[in-house]
This record gives structure tokens, sequence and C-alpha cells, in this order.
């Protein structure tokens, strides 16, 4: 036992130098502003791994945790985490009840320990339609955002229940109800009215540089179509989400730093 722990405590002394040593190496080139993942693969993992599909997901908010922490040490401003879609709900009872207890679950951990979003000065935003998530969910969600709200030197956002289509609909939607507040004869909307009221925006967030998904599985799934539609670069790993680390991260990054000085490259 004590021979087992022993091996143990070293394993994860050595991982914790590695990291430490390529965290640095990265930090030397480009840092992007804003990193979101479509973390996808959970429930192929749990089969893959002969578990429970609750199983599957709680190994995902663990490796959710563990990449926001890589993030965050390297110094990226935002991470947005598409956690579930609106159309999650037409999933079986069982499982859509097992996400619910889940995200409340790990919400009331952030409320009452503060943990890493505290360490690291970092502000929880809920985005999505929050009304379809049952009361206690809801509750918990006002607590987070509550608890972290005085913190500002990063931004999570935690995409649940969410969808783009639902999110540019409703900014185009108060775009429409501020023209008219105006009293204006023709209510004009400008391309720059709408991405004002997208619900990231709304809360800060910085335009989205990299958007990671996960599983080999190469669509956007309704994830920040209008962020992504310029200059966000798309990067598509095979990895299973709960799998996920900073092994397969240091490629997506050294990608987005060769372009980064490729473009300054042809600027001078």
């Amino acid at each position: 036992m004590l021979l087992r722990r022993g091996w143990t405590w070293l394993q994860d002394k050595i991982y914790t130098k590695a990291r430490n040593f390529f965290l640095n190496i990265l930090a030397a080139g480009p840092i992007p502003k804003h990193v979101a993942f479509v973390m996808d693969g959970n429930r192929r993992y749990a089969r893959l791994n002969r578990k429970a599909i609750q199983e599957g997901h709680s190994d995902g908010f663990v490796a959710l945790r563990r990449m926001l922490e890589v993030c965050l040490q390297l110094n990226v401003k935002c991470v947005s985490a598409y956690a579930f879609s609106i159309e999650t709900f037409k999933r079986p009872e069982e499982e859509v009840s097992a996400l619910m207890k889940l995200a409340e679950e790990k919400l009331v951990e952030l409320t009452e320990n503060g943990d890493i979003l505290d360490e690291y000065g970092v502000r929880l935003n809920v985005i999505g339609k929050t009304e379809l998530l049952p009361e206690s969910v809801q509750k918990a969600v006002r607590r987070a955002e509550d608890r972290t709200r005085h913190n500002n030197r990063a931004i999570f956002n935690l995409c649940m229940p969410y969808t783009s289509r639902d999110e540019i609909t409703t900014a185009v939607q108060s775009c429409i109800r501020n023209a008219n507040s105006r009293d204006s004869e023709e209510p004009y909307i400008t391309e720059k009215d709408i991405d004002a009221q997208l619900l990231t925006n709304l809360g800060g967030s910085p335009p989205l540089d990299i958007l990671i998904r996960t599983s080999g599985v190469k669509r956007l799934s309704d994830f920040m179509l209008w962020q992504c539609c310029e200059d966000t670069q798309l990067q598509f790993s095979s990895t299973y989400w709960p799998d996920f680390g900073l092994f397969d991260f240091i490629p997506i990054i050294l990608d987005y730093q060769r372009k980064v000085w490729s473009r300054r490259i042809e600027v001078s």
C-alpha cells in the first residue's frame, strides 16, 4: 500500500513538473484571449470504458476543471464551455435528470468553496436559456454567479442550456426592443447592434480566438456560430472529452501561435 502511494505521488510530481515546463514554453508565445470547448464524447467514452453514461458526464466535468486550470495558467482571459444544448432535453429522462443533478452539484461546489475561480479571479457566467433548468439548478446558478461577481481577472462562460440560434434570436429581439424604445420612424439595426446584444458579449467576453471540438466529430452543433464566423481558428481533436488534456492542447496552441506569427510577418 505504501509503495503504491509512493508511486502515485511520484507520478503526480513528474506530471506537475512536465506540465509547468510546457506551460512556461507556451507562455513565451502569443496566447489566445478566448478559447471555447465543445465537450463532445462523454457517452462514447463511457461505453468504451464500460461505465454508466452518468459517469461519463461526471468524468467530463473533471476534464473541464483540468482544462480550465490549464487555460488560466496560460493567462487565457476567457474560457467558454458547451455544457449542454437546449436539444439535450430531448434525451432520455434518466440521462437528463443525471445531467441536471451533476450541474447543480458542481455549481454548489463553486458556491461553497470558491475553489479554482477565486484562486484565479474568474467570474462565472452561465449562458443560455436558464429558465428551462429545474428551479434548484437555477438557484445554484444564481448563487454561483453572485459568488464570483467580484472576480475580474478572467471569465468562464458555462453555456447551458444553449444554442447559437437561440442566442442570436434573443439578441435580435433585444435590438428590436431597443430600436422601438428610441421612437425612431424607421428602426435600423446594424451588425454591431446584434453583436453587442449576444449573451457572451453582454458578459464581457473578448472575441473568440479558438474553438475546439473533441471526439473526432467535425461540426459546430449550433455553438457560437456568430462568434466564430470571422477570425476564429477551428480545431478538431479525435480524443474523447473526458480524456482531453494538456498534451492534446499543446499542438492546438502551437498551431495558433504559428498562425499569429505568420500574420505578423505578412504585415511587416
